[in-house]
């Protein structure tokens, strides 16, 4: 049957469109705030339920870029790079130029520079209210995250107070003592008596057992933490530090868990978790080790980012007590599995190191301060006020 002309022209004038809208049919668009590459935004300035401090121990400025390089190449992003809000941060202590993990991790908790090895006292040995018993003054939950000991030098600060950071029974004592909610890492042999099997301690407390009496659920292996209910968790991985492999918890997996405790409390929570070990991999100059455990850092921002997006009351602060091992990036290949790393020493630098804000008030974090005002700008948007002080000043719960 012959089809005049003009009805050709009639239907490839209507399928025309049709087709091309199926060459050209619009994807489903990608929030912002979803994309992996793009910067996140900035959120309104809400009141401020929660905070979650991340440090990366030892993370400096090419520590970042060269576990970016690595991963993502030079054009992407880690999770830390999408924050829309950056500044510097100086860290010396009240007697050095360059700062130990015990007097950094004090000046952020609570305000006050002290001597390298002291743990939540100033430089007289007065014990200062942390921010972290200052959330539990605002009848906030609080926890504690570490890929170290959870006595060690970083979480010890903002629990504890005592005149070494090498007094890991006492620290421990005291972090039971303290009630946090949440207590997350490695560190086992501190809370057992001498007598057991791993223990350390010399006085015959057995830690756990008090934790249990005082409504903890202790777990020591991933799949206890996982399962464990209630407002209180002591997880325990290792005697010491954590290997941070298998089948141990990954420091992203104890982050997840401690945001489904805290996130329970109406008043809100305070949160600190430890990127421990990055400052463990620039002691020994391993470029390799340095930028995994960078890698796992990033991982456990991730699931914090996510709990914050749909939160939208939760301001994310991340950075470092310290630079370590003088991390210089002096070339390499673009893809970045071979990147020519130098190292200039085996210990702590002076140099200033990075801050990352996201969420309500990130704006409250921007250009260069000291690590004393991280926790004056924390007490600050949660209205506490006369911050710092000495802990005696204080009624705590």
């Amino acid at each position: 049957m012959h089809v005049p002309r003009w009805r050709w022209t009639l239907i490839l004038i209507v399928l025309l469109p049709l087709v091309w809208n199926c060459q050209k049919a619009p994807r489903v668009p990608v929030p912002e705030i979803l994309s992996q590459t793009q910067r996140l935004p900035l959120l309104p300035n809400r009141q401020i339920r929660n905070i979650i401090l991340f440090v990366g121990d030892g993370m400096g400025i090419t520590q970042i870029t060269s576990a970016r390089i690595y991963a993502v190449g030079p054009d992407g992003r880690l999770t830390m790079d999408r924050f829309p809000i950056t500044a510097l941060v100086t860290t010396h202590s009240a007697d050095q130029l360059v700062t130990d993990s015990a007097a950094g991790a004090t000046a952020m908790a609570t305000g006050v520079k002290t001597r390298n090895g002291m743990v939540g006292m100033s430089a007289d040995s007065t014990a200062y209210l942390t921010i972290l018993e200052a959330a539990q003054a605002l009848d906030k939950a609080t926890g504690l995250v570490a890929t170290s000991s959870i006595t060690h030098a970083t979480p010890a600060c903002f629990a504890a107070h005592v005149p070494n950071r090498k007094m890991e029974p006492e620290i421990a004592l005291q972090l039971i003592q303290r009630r946090v909610n949440v207590l997350l890492g490695g560190g086992k042999k501190f809370f057992l008596p001498a007598g057991r099997k791993g223990g350390a301690r010399e006085d015959n407390l057995d830690l756990l057992a008090m934790a249990r009496e005082r409504g903890y659920t202790v777990a020591e292996t991933r799949e206890e933490m996982e399962k464990a209910q209630g407002d209180f968790l002591l997880g325990l991985f290792a005697e010491e530090g954590l290997t941070t492999r298998r089948p141990e918890p990954t420091l992203a997996e104890m982050t997840q868990k401690a945001l489904e405790i805290l996130r329970n409390d109406m008043e809100g929570f305070f949160l600190m978790v430890e990127g421990s070990q990055i400052d463990w991999g620039s002691h020994q100059n391993d470029t390799d080790k340095t930028i995994r455990q960078l890698l796992l850092f990033d991982e456990a921002i991730k699931v914090a980012v996510d709990f914050a997006i749909k939160d939208l009351h939760t301001l994310i602060v991340i950075t470092a007590d310290h630079e370590t091992g003088g991390m210089a990036l002096e070339g390499g290949t673009l893809r970045g599995k071979n990147l020519d790393i130098d190292w200039t020493t085996h210990y702590h630098t002076g140099q200033s190191v990075p801050l990352f804000a996201f969420g309500p008030h990130a704006l409250s974090f921007s250009g260069v301060m000291d690590n004393t005002d991280i926790p004056k700008r924390f007490a600050a948007l949660w209205g506490f006020t006369d911050f710092p002080r000495p802990l005696a000043q204080t009624a705590l719960p």
